[in-house]
């Protein structure tokens, strides 16, 4: 679990003061603390639950029902692998298992080292490319399983400063 340190009390105190008092906030709050820590840290969301006394299970099923809030921090590099028509007629699926079995995660989830976060998307925009994959704000095109794991490990070469 996480340990809330000393930087993030004060931080968490000024997201109290800002909503204290006020009703129908929390989606706005859950979006705050998401925006303030990358995610939404479970030692976070239970000390301002308490101090804006919000029940806890209040906040977890609407941060639960929303696909826009995470519970894990995203890694350094966000895979977007699209899924959209063009992409699937081309064999994104085959990439998708493929990424995913290199990565080692499901749809969803971040690698161990905390580098990527792997994302399957309905659509890029990048048609004339199919199929295609972004690592963060990188495009990468006509992909082939092999070819998308050259790019990954592009990246974990680069990390390793080689």
């Amino acid at each position: 679990m996480l340990s809330v340190e000393q930087d993030d009390e004060q931080t968490i105190r000024d997201i109290v003061e800002s909503f204290k008092g006020k009703r129908g906030i929390t989606i706005q709050l859950l979006s705050k603390i998401q925006d303030t820590f990358g995610y939404l840290p479970q030692e976070v969301v239970s000390k301002v639950a308490k101090e804006l006394d919000i029940p806890e299970a209040t906040l977890y099923g609407v941060a639960t029902f929303y696909a826009a809030f995470r519970f894990k921090p995203l890694g350094k590099y966000t895979i977007k692998l699209c899924r959209g028509t063009a992409c699937h007629v081309q064999g994104s699926l085959l990439i998708a298992q493929e990424v995913m079995r290199y990565l080692g995660v499901s749809e969803g989830e971040t690698t161990d080292d905390g580098l990527f976060t792997l994302e399957l998307v309905a659509c890029l925009g990048c048609c004339s490319l199919a199929p295609v994959m972004m690592v963060g704000d990188d495009v990468y095109g006509r992909l082939t399983p092999d070819k998308a794991v050259k790019v990954l490990e592009s990246y974990r070469k680069a990390e390793r400063g080689e």
